[in-house]
């Protein structure tokens, strides 16, 4: 009898582990267009959430301590333009803004610390999405300086299905080599996934920080390079926990037709 109730609760943790390793978080910013031509309406609407991408879960969002955007070597802060928009009960983050000059538009948010009870640690996703304007390819590889950082050195934008997408991984303003960088598509149209595996695709990166992934499908695809913090953080149940910092950037791809 004891040891059938050990392989029931064995199999019960495995089970439990395979979702959890299913279910990555992803910090997310996906503005209404990545590449504004001349022609076009030059107002997007940036939606900014932290949810399960492949699987839409979402999770609750605190405002931002905060978000901004970087154009041209200046940052302007838009905090204040944020306004909270609810998603099956859970608090996300929306709103509008007028590109005035041709350039590229690096829109960045700090998201408040979110404390995850199954992994028993706080979550930080700095995440960052490159928007370009009017043809003025200028800006797109810019640091924004924040504690952990995606530096793009494939362009983020004009993109096609199967193109292969590098990034160097920063933190504290210095590479992160061996650096797990957790990979999800933006799934809108209910692809299936075969086993828990493909639902979260896993690279690291080499010995300068950089990693690469081919991207196989069109949409939106979202890159998490996770690391723990120096530091840890106290619980209002009085304990500290760890801290997973993870730099986060979205880029689009396109079918060739």
């Amino acid at each position: 009898m004891r040891y059938l109730i050990r392989v029931c609760f064995l199999v019960a943790v495995l089970f439990a582990l395979s979702g959890f390793y299913a279910h990555a978080h992803f910090g997310t910013i996906i503005p209404s267009d990545d590449i504004i031509s001349q022609k076009e309406n030059r107002t997007l609407t940036l939606s900014v959430r932290f949810f399960h991408p492949f699987e839409g879960q979402y999770m609750n969002m605190e405002k931002p301590i905060q978000f901004g955007v970087l154009a041209r070597g200046k940052k302007q802060d838009l905090l204040s333009t944020l306004q909270e928009q609810k998603v099956d009960s859970f608090s996300t983050w929306t709103t509008k803004y007028t590109v005035r000059r041709p350039g590229d538009y690096v829109f960045y948010v700090e998201p408040t610390p979110y404390f995850e009870p199954a992994e028993e640690s706080f979550i930080v996703h700095y995440t960052k999405v490159i928007v370009n304007a009017m043809g003025m390819e200028v800006g797109w590889d810019e640091e924004v300086g924040l504690k952990t950082e995606i530096i793009p050195l494939t362009r983020p934008y004009g993109l096609w299905t199967g193109n292969v997408f590098q990034g160097l991984v920063k933190v504290d303003g210095k590479s992160a080599p061996g650096t797990d960088v957790e990979i999800e598509y933006y799934n809108v149209d209910g692809v299936k996934a075969p086993a828990d595996p493909f639902v979260a695709q896993v690279v690291k990166t080499d010995r300068n920080g950089v990693f690469t992934y081919a991207i196989p499908r069109a949409g939106w695809w979202g890159f998490a390079a996770l690391n723990t913090d120096t530091q840890k953080r106290k619980h209002t149940d009085g304990k500290e926990y760890d801290v997973e910092i993870g730099a986060v950037l979205w880029v689009k791809t396109v079918d060739m037709k």
